[in-house]
């Protein structure tokens, strides 16, 4: 019996994208509806923005976390943080983390994970249970058991062209899987350190 990898379970395995999969969501035609586009999210700041405003111009991978003390999800989004900005701003794509937390804790999960593009949050979870996201067995910050979380692609407009509902915590999507439906480069996730010949 082979031993358990010591790797963490949702860091990425390869550094080369695999054939992407057929998108288990919606088809590309159908529109995110009206009323979930009008639901507000908060900024670090505590300031309100309309959900449909930040993908309104561009198309957005946006990923729902279950909640900011979830370590599988801490992972999931240093991983996130890996994908340097100019591959995203050539392929015209914004990434987006949607906690369903308090925005205070905000900037204290993007100092943890070293993330550094566009995160809000959703703290009654309005959002989450209209995209159909299905209560799960932890704990919320708020004591009421967390939404699992999910990824979509949405944009430009209130269009959804992806959709992913986690059915465990284990089950994010593969980033490059998703970077691939959209037009963005692979990310070699792998942290082998590189051999310098002297």
């Amino acid at each position: 019996m082979a031993a358990p990898s010591e790797a963490p379970v949702t860091r990425q395995v390869s550094g080369h994208a695999a054939p992407a999969p057929v998108p288990s969501g919606p088809p590309s035609w159908q529109p995110l509806a009206a009323a979930v586009a009008e639901l507000p999210v908060l900024d670090a700041s505590g300031r309100p923005v309309l959900f449909g405003e930040l993908f309104r111009e561009r198309r957005a991978i946006v990923v729902f976390v279950r909640h900011f003390l979830c370590y599988i999800c801490k992972e999931y989004v240093e991983d996130l943080a890996k994908i340097p900005k100019s591959f995203l701003q050539e392929a015209n794509v914004t990434l987006i983390v949607i906690g369903q937390s308090s925005y205070h804790h905000i900037e204290a999960f993007c100092k943890l994970t070293g993330y550094s593009h566009e995160i809000y949050v959703d703290p009654e979870r309005e959002i989450y249970k209209r995209l159909g996201m299905k209560r799960g067995e932890e704990i919320a910050s708020s004591g009421d058991p967390a939404q699992q979380g999910g990824t979509l692609i949405l944009g430009p407009g209130n269009n959804i062209h992806f959709i992913h509902h986690d059915r465990n915590r284990l089950d994010h999507k593969p980033i490059n899987s998703v970077l691939q439906l959209v037009g963005v480069q692979h990310v070699d996730f792998t942290s082998r350190p590189s051999v310098i010949h002297v």
